[in-house]
């Protein structure tokens, strides 16, 4: 049984535990996608792994198949998507004015997360408040690339496994897309979304592929180890956007004037920047990565409220854009 078969395997059994009158053939048909043909032998298959299940009759005369004996569910626990489906629905009652219903899910949350592993516990709820903070609940203002919703569920299956994926990618050289074999290692979230990952055909580091380039995606079977000492947080921190290049890694300095620095305090321009206060009340920001053309585009917000002082080339790229006529800081 694939990978994929044998999660919709266990959601069918969800479905068919938590439905008071069961599933039906044209039910599961609707849910997953599929003809009823397919359908059929998708509940064939539950039956074979849950011999327990039963099944009646309706009014409309369709069959019906109902799962009683839940105890092998619960041994799955609770899904990150799950829970942070569960965390943007808590989010959207507060923001819709429903505080009752916001209540209502945050007690079902807490109750769900008891019923885990302490350690398991932890680790979802992190990675839910990781997920949602990257997403910003889910919904980000503001200009984006447009991602494949389905190309990212697939995507972070693969992460969690870790298993290999399938891809078809046109880099900028390239006329067409090309097939490649990939171990993916994690995703950058910028304007536009980085897939960290290796090329299983090079012997080389790990690249960028642009999730906008990638044409289909296929997750695999095959398990791979990672490098024990690859670090995402690390690994982006060499970039100030989700962009890099290593010929592009300096050391930055900016200064922002006495009027911008308490606006300026309130951002973590990079997660290992310093910052040195002046005298005069202006501030120093200073940190070392790349992505130039990334860090221009955000300086420009500041108006005339910041000078770089190094790079140089930086320094050059901002000079003719610095605009006195922005008064509203970020």
């Amino acid at each position: 049984m694939s990978f994929q078969k044998a999660q919709d395997l266990l959601k069918l059994a969800g479905m068919s535990a938590g439905r008071h009158r069961g599933i039906s053939v044209k039910e599961v048909a609707e849910e997953f996608g599929v003809n009823e043909r397919t359908a059929q032998r998708m509940i064939y298959a539950l039956k074979e792994v849950f011999p327990s299940i039963s099944h009646q009759t309706d009014t409309e005369r369709r069959r019906r198949w109902k799962l009683r004996d839940t105890s092998m569910l619960g041994m799955q626990g609770i899904y990150e998507r799950e829970l942070i489906a569960l965390e943007m629905s808590i989010r959207r009652a507060e923001r819709e004015g429903a505080p009752v219903d916001a209540s209502a899910l945050r007690t079902l949350r807490d109750r769900l997360v008891a019923t885990l592993p302490s350690t398991h516990a932890r680790k979802t709820e992190v990675d839910a408040e990781a997920i949602l903070e990257a997403k910003g609940y889910a919904c980000r203002p503001g200009p984006k690339v447009k991602t494949s919703y389905d190309a990212m569920l697939v995507i972070a299956s693969a992460l969690r496994g870790p298993f290999r994926l399938v891809i078809r990618y046109q880099s900028a050289q390239d006329p067409e897309p090309h097939r490649r074999v990939i171990e993916p290692y994690g995703l950058l979230l910028g304007t536009r979304h980085y897939l960290i990952a290796r090329d299983t055909a090079k012997d080389g580091p790990l690249r960028r592929f642009r999730l906008d380039r990638i044409a289909h995606v296929e997750i695999t079977n095959d398990w791979f180890e990672k490098d024990k000492d690859f670090n995402l947080e690390a690994y982006a921190a060499q970039s100030f956007g989700s962009f890099h290049a290593d010929a592009e890694v300096s050391r930055v300095v900016w200064r922002f004037s006495p009027a911008a620095a308490a606006a300026a305090r309130e951002f973590e321009f990079h997660p290992k920047q310093e910052i040195v206060e002046q005298d005069d009340g202006g501030l120093l920001v200073i940190f070392e990565a790349s992505g130039l053309v990334e860090m221009a585009w955000h300086l420009y917000k500041w108006g005339d409220a910041v000078d770089v002082i190094e790079p140089a080339v930086l320094r050059e790229m901002v000079a003719s854009f610095q605009n006195s006529r922005i008064t509203v800081l970020p």
